[in-house]
Order: C-alpha cells, then sequence, then structure tokens
C-alpha cells in the first residue's frame, strides 16, 4: 500500500469515527508523511491505530489520541506553539502544517537523530524549530521564553503538567496532555490560562507510554 492510501484509511478509519471533526486538521494528517517520523524497522506500523516505539524513552503516539489532543488545541495560523518530548517530530511538524510557529523541545538521542532524518521528507512550512533541552528541566533557553499561545506534551506524563510549562503559557493559552491517574489509568486532559489561573479538564480516557523524566516518584502505600 502506498504511503497516501495508508494516511487516507487512517484518518476515514481511525480519526473521522472517533470524534476528529476539524477539516484542517484531518487535511492536514492526510498530506503529512508519518513514516519518516518512525525508525525504519517499524515503518509498517506508522499509520497503525498503537503507539509506536521511537526509542526507550519515546513513542509516536497513536493517531486518533494525538488527533484529538491537537483537535483540542484549536491551533490558529500565526500562534506560537511549544511541544514538549518531542521525539522525532511528527506532532510539531503537525503543529506547523496548521500555521504555528513552533518550538520542538527534545533531549533523547535516538529520537533526535530521526528527527533530524525526518526533516527532509516534510515541506520546510513544517519544520519546527529545535531546542535539545529535557522537557522535565527549567526550560531555560531563550527560544522557549514564551509565551505559547499553545503547549503539547507529548507523551504520558504524572498527575499535573509540569510548572515550567505552565509557566510560559499566555492568556487564552491552552496546554494539552496525557496526565496519570495511577494504577495505569491516564486521561488526555486541556488546560486553558483565563485571569492567571489555568484549569484542567479531561478530555477522554486513554493510555500512552509514560515519559520517564516525568514519572512520579515512587512511595510506599500501606
Amino acid at each position: 500500500m502506498d504511503e497516501a492510501t495508508a494516511r487516507k484509511r487512517m484518518v476515514d478509519g481511525q480519526l473521522r469515527p472517533n470524534r476528529v471533526t476539524d477539516a484542517r486538521l484531518l487535511a492536514a494528517m492526510a498530506s503529512l508523511p508519518r513514516h519518516p517520523f518512525v525508525p525504519p524497522p517499524r515503518r509498517a506500523l506508522a499509520h497503525a491505530d498503537l503507539d509506536v516505539p521511537l526509542s526507550a524513552a519515546r513513542a509516536l503516539l497513536k493517531p486518533m489520541v494525538l488527533a484529538r489532543l491537537v483537535q483540542a488545541l484549536a491551533i490558529r495560523p500565526g500562534e506560537r506553539a511549544a511541544v514538549l518530548a518531542a521525539g522525532s517530530g511528527y506532532a510539531a511538524a503537525l503543529l506547523a502544517a496548521l500555521g504555528a510557529e513552533v518550538v520542538a523541545v527534545e533531549d533523547d538521542p535516538a529520537a533526535l537523530a530521526l528527527a533530524r532524518e525526518a526533516a527532509d521528507a516534510v515541506p520546510e512550512a513544517a519544520r519546527p524549530l529545535w531546542v535539545v533541552e529535557s522537557p522535565a528541566g527549567p526550560l531555560a533557553d531563550p527560544a522557549l521564553a514564551g509565551p505559547f499561545d499553545a503547549i503539547l506534551l507529548d507523551g504520558g506524563a504524572a498527575a499535573a503538567f509540569p510548572p515550567a510549562a505552565l509557566g510560559r503559557l499566555a492568556e487564552g493559552g491552552r496546554i494539552a496532555g496525557i496526565l496519570g491517574r495511577g494504577e495505569g489509568m491516564a486521561v488526555a486532559s486541556l488546560g486553558r490560562k483565563a485571569g492567571g489561573a489555568i484549569p484542567v479538564l479531561p478530555l477522554f480516557d486513554c493510555a500512552a507510554p509514560p515519559l520517564p523524566e516525568l514519572a512520579p516518584e515512587p512511595s510506599f502505600a500501606f
């Protein structure tokens, strides 16, 4: 099956039936190559309904989960966006394809090597600016000073969004990601900054490979 047909089947079979209705997003995912962002031995899985491992610490989120997170962010052309734990860069390229000015944050060597290879396979307009810095760190690079209109956490996290990321949101800015509930449970979540506060709303239950930097500290329970 050629890649264009695989993308169309992904959109029609996984996204449309699962409440992904944004026409711009559907068009972007139908046109943006996905297989270059996957390690060569796993490229047959690039469009499958599953999380595809990229390295020991990163994975490409399944299409439906990523699409619904991006749809919740409601990206508008010209907005500034950041993708934390950006992996090989597919999610960042998707936001760029929607018209955002994107900064991708990553420090995993294997994921970054794959991102460098994938960059040549996408249009220049869909290439994010890369910052090599841990998403759990201080986000001290000048490119990450913000404020950002949208922030995407590209993987599973602890029970809350990283405070350093929340501090970079513009008024009215949105942050989306998958927050853990403990005991293997997780929920896709959206926060929106209003009046300085950032209430977080659940979107849908799901599962995602955890990001080691943001995993909760182990604790004893009696």
